[in-house]
């Protein structure tokens, strides 16, 4: 059931940590991958990983908060490989600040990267998917975007849309056989948390019940399972992988 055989995925902001460990782990479970992230040499360093792996994979460079990339990363697949089967909206950024002092500028990229993004992304994906009558779309959000935090109000609201993002399409779409669902991690051991302090990490460890960061790992095995079969019955929810942090 959580085989992915020659199914076609994309994921965006791939390029490194999260999204890169999404692409490898979609790869090993058989899928087809189109990276997508800004950079052309992470870009390609990602999709040759994959080739090396003996997966097929290709890369389409730019951010997805512009329109005409999220239409270019959906359509390379199917021109590619003749279909779309999964999309993980994986790209974001953050500009952290109190609520006093953020510039509007971070304000605005961060919503329109994390949030519009993935927007644009997902309405690029929907008509195939419908025709297709079939089609997993995953949302990576954050516990932020449940539980907020000091100095992320830009952050938190971008994460929180996601849901309500996820919701709205799952609701929209679930009659066609298409499924959209959210993943908010909480803590993760590389990435946004890896310049932290050694006293910061520590106060953050106590607000986790396992005791431990979570690894990139753990959100990936996450996304296999929204995308197989076996979750083929859960659409328009969040899954907390977070140590136990937020119950709810």
């Amino acid at each position: 059931m959580f085989e992915l055989n020659k199914k076609v995925a994309l994921v965006t902001g791939a390029g490194r940590g999260i999204g890169r460990t999404i692409a490898l782990t979609l790869a090993q479970a058989g899928c087809r991958v189109v990276v997508n992230n800004l950079s052309t040499e992470r870009n390609a360093a990602v999709v040759a990983e994959l080739q090396t792996l003996g997966a097929e994979a290709l890369g389409v460079v730019g951010s997805v908060d512009e329109p005409e990339i999220a239409e270019h990363a959906v359509k390379a697949g199917i021109d590619e490989w003749g279909r779309l089967d999964i999309v993980v909206n994986n790209a974001g950024i953050n500009r952290d600040g109190l609520l006093a002092r953020m510039s509007d500028e971070a304000w605005a990229d961060v919503l329109r990267v994390n949030l519009t993004g993935a927007f644009n992304v997902i309405r690029a994906a929907t008509r195939p998917m419908l025709r297709a009558r079939a089609g997993r779309i995953i949302n990576i959000s954050s516990v932020v975007g449940r539980m907020g935090n000091a100095g992320q109000a830009n952050y938190a609201a971008s994460k929180a849309g996601l849901i309500g993002l996820t919701k709205a399409t799952a609701r929209e779409l679930g009659s066609r056989g298409v499924t959209c669902n959210a993943i908010a991690p909480g803590f993760i051991d590389e990435g946004m948390t890896e310049d932290l302090s050694a006293e910061v990490r520590e106060a953050l460890l106590q607000q986790i019940p396992l005791g431990k960061l979570g690894s990139a790992a753990d959100v990936a095995a996450a996304v296999v399972f929204l995308a197989s079969d076996a979750a083929g019955y859960v659409t328009g929810q969040t899954l907390s992988v977070d140590g136990g942090m937020t119950m709810f």
